[in-house]
């Protein structure tokens, strides 16, 4: 080859330059470390919570699922890979992160069927292949350089050991963000065993690293209906291990143990659900006289509310729909359904790219709120012909129907940010007149007889998890809440917590944004002892009362 010229040469040099200049950036920001400022000693967790309020609102009954249902097929052109998914009320609604470099399709062979053991000699786990263990460990790593907060928390709590002793089975997303969080509670002192709360969520590689390092991890992308349940039972039903706390995302894991481990249910010191469906599930339980244990509801936390649902929607919806898509939105008509956290995080997000918003609601302070923001609140049907792209957000059922669904205009892309796979109702597509297109990875076209077609994201599971990826710096909050919701629980006195669920005080939730504020570089200004005593409050926190609306 050729040597450069002089001037090639300078733009190599320079680029050179360039890049060991990126690095030492990287290292920079690498090596920094949360404030302790925000310091709280561990043995003091326990007295934040004695006073902690019950919360039972009421809420509609959600029926269990009792029976394994059968997968539905719906028609596919020949020599096209079947695409049929299980319909189902459980957790396997909602997909998690897509950046999993894995694809399940690459080897078909069931990790049931296989007999794999890690490096310690230990076959107590089932991950679709554990040779992927170190690139899962890079995941990790870099999950971990944007939780720095849960870090910080892992630093000063890890001599201590808190959940020394604890038994926790876990039922979750098995992403990069989630093994920081298994890995924080078992360098806290616990014994973790683990699966996925849904059926598309595992990232094959990241399990693999939780299984390399002593955890027990039943999950894989791509489980079927009885590989779920197959795994869950995996997880509890152990010879020599009794569990004793419980990590649950949906509730199914509760469930299950309720249902068919009702003695080992029992002995179960706390129960931490971070979902909308978890929480109904608990308050049913705990209305009908029958939830035996304690438990912390982590969703309604402040720190859960505002963070994982509004601004983590906010950034993940437009990540989801321009990978899945390519979709312009600038002039394009979205209808949002639902203006709670989600949907407000999702109609500013497609108001700032130029996109018509509407939005529909039930509830008049939300429609208000949709209102003053500048959106129009409308009916579905009343604009249900015109629009480009429908987001639902609501956590209900047949948010879109089939009647709907036919009079969509050609191209429509129809797609879930809520927690459930019922808003749209998708079973009604499986049906003989209709023609399932695979395109590309989580995105259909189904096709009417005379042509027209709808795109359907993820099958109606939840698209950020699925199509796209998840902030990480957002489950660093949310993990840290569930961490120490764990902690509090394990180590309360008896009879602090009764059978019922609680919520995080306000003096918690706190707590878990001050951790985060140092990624900022953020300053709180402290009140004098004259300002305190002319609000009425402690110089120390909580600021705000438990019915202050954020």
């Amino acid at each position: 080859m050729s040597e450069p010229a002089g001037d090639a040469k300078l733009e190599v040099k320079q680029a050179s330059k360039e890049v060991k200049e990126s690095e030492n950036v990287a290292e920079k920001y690498s090596a920094m470390t949360v404030s302790k400022n925000s310091e709280m000693n561990m043995g003091e967790l326990s007295t934040v919570f004695s006073a902690v309020p019950t919360h039972k609102p009421v809420k509609k009954q959600i029926q269990f699922v009792e029976d394994k249902q059968e997968f539905s097929r719906f028609p596919t052109k020949t020599g096209r890979r079947s695409l049929s998914r299980s319909i189902s009320q459980s957790s396997t609604d909602s997909y998690s992160s897509a950046a999993s470099y894995t694809d399940s399709s690459d080897d078909e062979t069931s990790p049931r069927d296989k007999t794999q053991v890690n490096t310690k000699g230990s076959s107590d786990f089932c991950v679709k292949n554990i040779k992927q263990a170190e690139f899962g460990r890079r995941e990790i790593e870099i999950a971990a350089q944007d939780m720095s907060a849960l870090i910080s928390l892992r630093k000063r709590a890890q001599s201590e050991k808190p959940l020394a002793g604890a038994k926790i089975v876990g039922c979750t997303h098995i992403t990069a963000q989630t093994a920081v969080l298994i890995e924080t509670l078992v360098a806290l002192g616990a014994q973790c065993r683990w699966t996925a709360c849904n059926i598309y969520s595992t990232q094959n590689e990241v399990a693999a690293a939780l299984s390399e390092t002593g955890v027990a991890v039943f999950a894989w992308k791509g489980e079927s209906e009885d590989d779920f349940w197959w795994c869950i039972d995996r997880c509890v039903n152990t010879e020599g291990w009794q569990p004793n706390m419980i990590l649950d995302d949906g509730g199914d894991l509760t469930h299950w143990m309720y249902k068919k481990y009702p003695n080992v249910f029992k002995k179960i010191r706390g129960i931490v659900e971070e979902s909308v469906t978890g929480v109904h599930r608990l308050y049913q339980l705990s209305k009908a006289g029958k939830l035996c244990v304690p438990a912390m509801n982590v969703n309604d936390s402040v720190t859960k509310q505002k963070f994982d649902n509004l601004y983590c929607c906010r950034e993940s919806i437009l990540d989801g729909l321009k990978r899945t898509t390519d979709v312009m939105f600038g002039g394009k008509q979205v209808v949002v359904c639902g203006y709670g956290e989600v949907g407000k995080g999702c109609c500013a997000a497609l108001k700032a790219l130029g996109a018509i918003v509407y939005v529909t609601e039930i509830d008049p302070i939300c429609a208000l709120q949709a209102c003053m923001d500048g959106f129009r609140v409308v009916k579905l049907n009343e604009v249900i012909r015109q629009v480009d792209v429908i987001i639902t957000c609501t956590g209900n059922k047949n948010v879109v129907t089939r009647d709907q669904l036919d009079r969509m205009k050609n191209g429509c892309i129809v797609c879930n940010m809520g927690h459930s796979n019922t808003e749209i109702d998708v079973a009604s597509l499986r049906t003989p007149e209709l023609t399932w297109e695979r395109v590309r990875s989580q995105v259909d076209h189904v096709i009417w007889p005379d042509g027209k077609r709808v795109i359907l994201l993820a099958e109606g599971r939840l698209l950020n998890l699925s199509c796209s990826t998840v902030p990480t710096f957002v489950l660093s909050i949310t993990a840290t809440t569930q961490a120490l919701a764990l902690i509090e629980l394990y180590n309360a006195p008896e009879g602090r917590y009764k059978q019922d669920v609680y919520l995080l005080p306000k003096k918690m939730d706190e707590y878990v944004a001050s951790l985060h504020l140092a990624t900022f570089d953020a300053h709180l200004t402290e009140l004098s002892d004259e300002q305190a005593k002319y609000l009425g409050l402690n110089k120390n926190g909580p600021f705000k009362p438990n019915y202050y609306r954020y």
